[in-house]
């Protein structure tokens, strides 16, 4: 192609839309199971499987840590994960703002491979796109997954138990801050990456030590608080944490300081928030900690049967206050 920018030609169907799927999309995406046909034919090997779909418009759509591809493959691979399913196969839709460069959408495509193949995961069809300047800011994509189930895994929100622990598998908030640093809107300068990576292997060696986990989720929009939120919400108990025990980044706390945020309440691209039997927490945070993304893996709080759908806090200072409730506009908006 001799244009190195997206125009409307390209999202039209003809010649210019072959070059570009060429070009672009199956040089990177190209595998056994990769089609051009209208739908993959697929084989798998379970009579359950899970099913999942998601959309990508982060701004700016690259960042410390990531982009906007390898945050799509993350965000469906860890949805498909935190059931309890072996991500097999995505499919992706682009839709590309006119203007865009090709350079930078073939790094993200990039992106989306490296991260797919670390997944274990084929693309194997998709669509392409593409929108009136303005329309869209860059590039959006839409990402939808399956996924082999775990024999003897069952997981939900409707699950978590009294008495259970609460891990999460490494320290939070700080895709959030990252995306927030990344704007520039505040003239902060702080060392921040995004946490984004692909969790099966990290839900696997959680499952090698037990099946008996009651929840897993990742804390993506609204973060780890919002997660806590809704699990108390949906099984109808009570969540008591320990602020001292929450992990977070140096960085991500100053910055926070700074602008009034709260750590739990900013998003996590790489982080998950576990529910199982106290009895089994040491031992999956002891296999967390040897995990790639999950080395500052920790126990936060405990599920209650008392003041069920609150969450509340013992804090430093040895008193117990409630975790207020999001509501409204959580900041940063991250998509």
């Amino acid at each position: 192609m001799d244009n190195d920018t997206i125009t409307m030609a390209h999202g039209a169907g003809g010649q210019q839309t072959a070059e570009l799927i060429g070009r672009v999309f199956k040089e990177h995406f190209d595998n056994p199971d990769f089609t051009a046909d209208d739908a993959a034919v697929l084989t798998l090997s379970t009579n359950r499987i899970a099913m999942t779909t998601d959309g990508f418009i982060v701004s700016p759509w690259k960042y410390p840590g990531g982009n906007v591809g390898k945050l799509s493959i993350c965000g469906t691979v860890n949805d498909l994960s935190c059931m309890g399913a072996r991500p097999k196969y995505l499919t992706c839709a682009f839709q590309i703002e006119e203007g865009f460069s090709i350079h930078d959408l073939e790094s993200i495509a990039e992106a989306m491979e490296k991260t797919a193949e670390e997944a274990g995961v084929h693309l194997v069809a998709g669509d392409t796109k593409v929108a009136g300047k303005g329309q869209v800011d860059g590039v959006f994509i839409t990402t939808a997954g399956v996924g082999e189930m775990t024999d003897g895994v069952s997981l939900s929100g409707r699950n978590a138990k009294p008495g259970d622990a609460i891990i999460v598998t490494g320290d939070v908030g700080r895709h959030g801050c990252a995306i927030l640093l990344a704007r520039d809107e505040y003239g902060i300068e702080a060392d921040v990456t995004s946490d984004c990576a692909p969790l099966w292997g990290t839900v696997e060696s959680m499952l090698h030590v037990t099946k008996d986990i009651h929840v897993i989720r990742d804390a993506t929009r609204g973060g780890v608080g919002t997660v806590l939120y809704e699990i108390a919400a949906e099984s109808g108990v009570g969540i008591t944490l320990d602020a001292d025990r929450i992990p977070v980044d140096p960085a991500v706390k100053g910055v926070c300081g700074m602008l009034g945020l709260e750590p739990l309440y900013l998003a996590c691209e790489g982080r998950l928030v576990v529910f199982a039997p106290k009895e089994k927490a040491e031992e999956l945070v002891e296999t967390l900690r040897k995990g790639k993304y999950s080395k500052n893996a920790a126990i936060i709080g405990e599920v209650t049967a008392q003041n069920a759908g609150r969450v509340l806090m013992n804090t430093t200072v040895g008193t117990q206050t409630i975790l207020p409730r999001p509501g409204g506009e959580l900041l940063p908006r991250i998509c």
